[in-house]
């Protein structure tokens, strides 16, 4: 964990209030993994005084990119950084994506603003040839992720793209197809979706790991304000040390 000056390189909407925000550090680069977060100062004033955690989009040569929502003052002034402009980059923090395993195709399931740490991954499995399938779900068409997911299956809740219904629900009609084969997934999105994809591991008998999002002040332990209570023993995780990605058996969502 580091505190970077990294160099804003772009900064677009995606979606509705949805941006992507490209970075330029090559040492930050090059010790991020998938699935990993930055907090990150939003201002040049102590206003608002506690950085914000987004997850590491996608890293590559010296570029890190996030992707993150507006919902509020803190967002909003991110969202108006130009060209140019310095900020300051806490990270990697948090432990990523175990992506190494013997697992024949990897099953990508995001919701709404989930799709985040996806990108990252995406490029891993290119990378190792490994086989992958892609599944984005969110509210409405306006909303929808689609920003270099060509190969994606898109699903909306109002119909208004893709398949009507949520990502799980076009997981579910490409479901037969793949059981002879050795499937893992990697998932991110609303909690109660997670809690879905839990079960759905356990009845499909098959790994799931879980991007997990909690109310992470200060991103490394401290604060103990991101605490989930742990399936697999007494006692609690906390998402920004222990975490942010879960096997889905050692949680309850």
């Amino acid at each position: 964990m580091k505190d970077y000056q990294a160099k804003v390189v772009s900064i677009f909407p995606v979606a509705k209030n949805i941006y992507y925000l490209l970075l330029e550090s090559r040492e930050l680069a090059s010790v991020s993994n998938p699935g990993q977060f930055c907090n990150i100062k939003v201002s040049d004033s102590n206003y608002p005084f506690l950085r914000r955690p987004f997850s590491i989009a996608d890293s590559f040569d010296d570029k890190v990119a996030f992707l993150f929502k507006v919902v509020g003052e803190g967002t909003l002034l991110l969202s108006k950084k130009k060209e140019g402009d310095l900020l300051s980059v806490l990270g990697p923090l948090g432990n990523s994506f175990f992506y190494n395993d013997d697992f024949e195709v990897g099953i990508i399931l995001a919701g709404g603003l989930g799709i985040a740490p996806f990108y990252f991954l995406r490029r891993k499995f290119i990378e190792m040839k490994k086989s992958y399938l892609i599944f984005i779900g969110a509210k409405d068409n306006e909303m929808l992720v689609k920003y270099e997911f060509n190969e994606a299956i898109f699903a909306t809740d109002l119909g208004d793209f893709g398949i009507k219904g949520t990502a799980l629900d076009a997981f579910a009609l490409y479901k037969e197809k793949l059981k002879d084969k050795k499937i893992k997934i990697f998932a991110c999105g609303p909690n109660a979706m997670l809690q879905e994809i839990k079960k759905l591991s356990e009845t499909l008998n098959v790994k799931a790991e879980l991007s997990l999002e909690g109310p992470m002040a200060c991103g490394f332990g401290i604060c103990q304000g991101c605490a989930i209570k742990a399936a697999d023993r007494e006692g609690y995780y906390l998402i920004c040390k222990d975490g942010p990605i879960f096997d889905s058996s050692k949680v309850i969502i």
